[in-house]
């Protein structure tokens, strides 16, 4: 472990490792002992940070809700000002995060190990529900006659090409994504943004 490594607050050294050994390999396949080894902390010092694995696992879920609603708030930021092409930005995005490679949806991959009622489904559920109403809030500013459907439509794309990239089919799914979505905002948007 390098010195800048060491430096870093053991909080935050427990929780990058947990981000990149949940996303790759699962929550479940990951035990508490191979976080403390790999990020370098004592046992005393991640339970000192985190009273139980399941808090790690929320703390993980919060972070990647975050990083993933900045990336999207950042792709439909850079597709300009107009609301249809902000939306039609996500999916421009998401084929080029295909394209580099994806390990698919944080948070679809954790309702698959968690049961309804757990925290992790909880927050995901809730994740799901932010970013849908984000969406339709696009929708709604771009003149969709039904914002609530759109958005509805359009994140079901957004998970099923993430679902797609676990699986191996990133290319092809992010282009039939970016399709289906460009058909869905014509159908669904009276006029141009």
């Amino acid at each position: 472990m390098s010195t800048a490594t060491t430096r870093r607050p053991a909080r935050d050294r427990i929780l990058d490792t947990a981000c990149e050994l949940f996303y790759a390999h699962g929550i479940h396949a990951v035990g508490v002992d191979r976080l403390i080894a790999e990020s370098g902390v004592a046992k005393a010092t991640l339970y000192k940070q985190f009273p139980s694995k399941d808090d790690v696992v929320a703390a993980y879920l919060r972070r990647m809700d975050d990083s993933w609603r900045r990336q999207l708030r950042s792709a439909a930021i850079a597709a300009g000002t107009d609301p249809r092409e902000q939306l039609f930005g996500l999916f421009v995005a998401l084929e080029k995060a295909a394209q580099e490679g994806t390990l698919g949806c944080a948070f679809i991959n954790a309702v698959a190990e968690y049961e309804p009622g757990s925290t992790a489904h909880a927050i995901a559920a809730e994740h799901k529900g932010s970013v849908r109403t984000w969406v339709r809030d696009l929708a709604t500013s771009a003149g969709a006659t039904d914002p609530d459907t759109l958005a509805f439509q359009l994140t079901l794309l957004i998970d099923g090409t993430l679902a797609a990239t676990r699986v191996g089919d990133a290319d092809i799914a992010a282009g039939a994504a970016k399709q289906a979505a460009r058909d869905l905002l014509d159908a669904a948007c009276s006029t141009p943004g």
